[in-house]
């Protein structure tokens, strides 16, 4: 024949060549076996430059009359090299492949790639092979829309948790600052998933070798035999069982450490936020729902990222690395291996969709149970006293059932879904095997080709039987992401005055000039009203209940803002101050003030933290607190429990007291400060507050009037917010007005 080449015996994915070019040419053997290995197709070359003989191994779908014309085309090249074939090299400079006639030298480059584009023509016409890329095409498409589509609409709800100028994905805007930590995470996930799938791979090879005798990737590696192969198989899996240890340890490592930085940086900054919140707003929130936002919601976001998160990675670098294995390995598999894909998408969002609502509700009933056992537990002598023990149980079980059947609902839709999935996951493997098998059957897949790709899927598949976890566990993320937004969102208060202000410089004089101010919803609990507190005495206010006392208190410490009028101090308008500079210049005591879980020298020393232990043991002294502290087994450094629930009312109100006196502000509010002490404590505490007011201004808030008699000035207030009366003890009393109707019942002057 004139190439030089004739066939010997040709069958499906199988040919032996007589090439007398190749006889006694063992270079020539060498780059034509590497040539003819580069075609599409072909999968393995032996040239023996002893017998001649050429055998050559390809895919079954490619025409034998294509693979024999490749052959010939092959040893023409070669043959049309004059001479020094021998030092031809796979790396020479390339030349157009043509005829002999026409051109030079060929090299083997130029050889490869004629042959690779006849190869490449070859297979596409092959009908067969285009219907199975269009149909993996049709799964990829589907998959891409499905996709797409959820994350826009993901985008566009983000829009609205976040801000209209957020445009990124809620997942993007939790990760934050925490990028690299991402990327490193991400980058160790793929490399241990690579390394997992050549370990599939390998076993592979080794149940092959097992069947046949020998894996043919292996033979271009050296090993021959077996045994050898064997023993190199051995050590790959070692070596990739290691490396997918390793990878994975580190991993996993890097997504906890990804989602704990994540937790801790969104409780932060939202802590934060929330310590800053106007206290109208923070008052408007339950305070369990606000704790719940603080712990369980901002440990949702973390959470997500130390697990989820890489469940998702893992599933998309397995599908990046087997999508592109089947189509070139096993195409006519590969639709069938990879169908369930955009289905399972589907459900999943599908499912994401329904369940937000569900979510929704349970976590709301959540929010109501939790609040009513923290309500009923800070009740227990209001509900002991009234027996209403059984009434707060059963309160408890209702809604402890309206959440619980909101969490079945949720179950059940959960279940569900996972169940589909797995369902759909199990068929597609069973119609892989099925599929896969009647292809080897018939000669079109070859054996050394599917076996190792059989359990390669199944690692893909069993991940994708997590997608409704994966899915579950993302909608989430993405409702405690929306309850922490909101949280946020709420307004901090503004600390943008630009007045001066020297603590030590203040006089404290304070003026009321025609203020308004009404709770929402509420009638006005001041209206025009106007008073001036002159600096430097005791002024008192006294009155109903509702008659806007604690109110003026509020504006003064600029917890509230007027909404019409001016608040004072020595002249500047509180607006115009920045609130933390405002707020160290007033001392305030509340009538119920909150204690700390602490030791009581913390609670005294709160807020004046650096304060030696004289001056507290003073300001306590002062607060008529040293004698029940003294008698306590640990003193100072006995630890009273959350809210001071180990100490009474009274003394409460004398820690609190003693904090104030120790902060040494130039004003002082106390907002019934002595309501809770007995007649003998609070004589003694008056005693100790007409020193301590000395060159200070000092407002007292009391119902009972014999803690304001000895007050410079006293106004009693009536409903609205309106100065019924004004003046001393002495010139109230002359008036014969409300203020003496009132001190005369409380001296027990009057009969009923």
């Amino acid at each position: 024949m004139e190439s030089g080449a004739s066939p010997r015996s040709v069958t499906p994915g199988r040919q032996r060549w007589d090439v007398k070019l190749v006889r006694g040419r063992p270079r020539t053997a060498q780059i034509l076996a590497a040539a003819l290995s580069r075609v599409p197709g072909i999968t393995e070359v032996q040239a023996n430059p002893v017998t001649g003989g050429v055998l050559v191994r390809h895919d079954a779908r490619v025409c034998a009359t294509d693979v024999g014309r490749m052959v010939r085309r092959a040893v023409a090249l070669l043959a049309a090299k004059p001479t020094g074939t021998e030092g031809v090299t796979p790396d020479g400079p390339a030349v157009d492949p043509a005829p002999p006639a026409d051109r030079g030298p060929v090299t083997l480059p130029a050889l490869a790639a004629g042959g690779a584009v006849a190869a490449g023509i070859a297979l596409i016409k092959g009908s067969a092979l285009r219907r199975q890329l269009v149909a993996v095409g049709g799964v990829v498409v589907a998959t891409a829309v499905v996709l797409r589509k959820d994350w826009h609409r993901t985008v566009d709800a983000s829009r609205d948790a976040a801000g209209p100028d957020t445009g990124r994905h809620p997942l993007l805007e939790i990760v934050g600052p925490h990028r690299r930590t991402l990327y490193r995470a991400a980058a160790l996930s793929i490399a241990c998933q690579t390394a997992e799938t050549a370990l599939g791979t390998f076993l592979g090879w080794t149940g092959l070798v097992l069947i046949k005798g020998e894996a043919a990737p292996l033979v271009s590696l050296g090993l021959t035999t077996a045994s050898a192969q064997l023993w190199g198989l051995a050590g790959l899996v070692a070596a990739a069982c290691a490396a997918v240890a390793g990878l994975s340890y580190a991993s996993n490592l890097q997504w906890r450490r990804l989602g704990q930085d994540i937790e801790h940086d969104w409780r932060s900054r939202t802590y934060r936020h929330v310590q800053h919140l106007e206290l109208r707003h923070l008052e408007g929130e339950r305070t369990s729902r606000v704790a719940g936002t603080l712990t369980n919601d901002v440990g949702q976001l973390g959470a997500f990222f130390a697990g989820p998160a890489n469940d998702v990675l893992q599933l998309g670098t397995s599908l990046a690395l087997l999508v592109p294995a089947f189509l070139l390995l096993a195409p006519e598999i590969a639709w069938v291996a990879f169908l369930p894909i955009p289905v399972i998408a589907w459900l999943s969002l599908r499912h994401q969709d329904r369940a937000a609502a569900g979510y929704a509700v349970t976590g709301e009933r959540r929010a109501r149970l939790g609040s009513q056992v923290i309500n009923s537990l800070e009740a227990g002598a209001t509900v002991k006293s009234f027996c209403t023990e059984d009434h707060e149980a059963e309160h408890i079980d209702t809604l402890s059932e309206a959440a619980q059947e909101s969490s079945r609902q949720s179950d059940r839709g959960t279940i569900r879904h996972a169940e589909t999935v797995r369902a759909c996951t199990t068929a597609s493997m069973a119609a892989t095997l099925l599929i896969g098998g009647r292809s080897v059957l018939n000669g079109t897949l070859r054996f050394e080709v599917f076996s190792p790709l059989i359990g390669l899927p199944q690692m893909l598949l069993m991940r994708m039987s997590r997608l409704g976890g994966i899915a579950d566990q993302y909608q989430r993320t993405l409702a405690s992401y929306e309850r922490v937004q909101r949280l946020r969102a709420l307004p901090a208060e503004a600390d943008d005055g630009d007045g001066t202000l020297d603590v030590a410089e203040v006089r404290g004089e304070l003026v009321l000039d025609g203020v308004t101010f009404a709770y929402p919803g509420r009638p006005a609990a001041l209206e025009d009203l106007s008073l001036t507190i002159p600096a430097g005495q005791v002024t008192a206010l006294v009155g109903a209940t509702g008659s806007g006392k604690t109110t003026i208190a509020k504006l003064l410490m600029r917890f509230q803002d007027v909404e019409s009028g001016r608040v004072l101090l020595d002249g500047q308008d509180v607006r115009d101050l920045r609130r933390h500079v405002l707020r160290q210049t007033i001392g305030f005591v509340a009538q119920d003030p909150f204690l700390f879980d602490g030791s009581i020298a913390d609670n005294i020393r709160y807020g004046t933290f650096g304060a030696s232990d004289e001056a507290v043991l003073q300001a306590a002294a002062m607060a008529e607190a040293h004698p029940f502290i003294a008698m306590l087994p640990d003193g100072y450094d006995t630890l009273i429990g959350e809210r001071g629930a180990a100490l009474s009312g009274g003394q409460r109100q004398r820690i609190a007291l003693a904090r104030t006196m120790l902060k040494n502000s130039p004003v002082v509010i106390l907002d019934e400060a002595t309501s809770a002490v007995d007649n003998e404590t609070e004589a003694a505490i008056q005693r100790t507050l007409r020193s301590f007011a000395a060159d200070r201004t000092m407002i007292v808030i009391a119902h009972r009037l014999s803690t304001v008699r000895h007050a410079d000035r006293i106004y009693v207030m009536d409903k609205g917010g309106i100065v019924a009366e004004q003046g001393t003890h002495d010139e109230l009393l002359a008036q014969h007005g409300h203020y003496a109707s009132l001190w005369q019942i409380q001296a027990g002057e009057l009969a009923a």
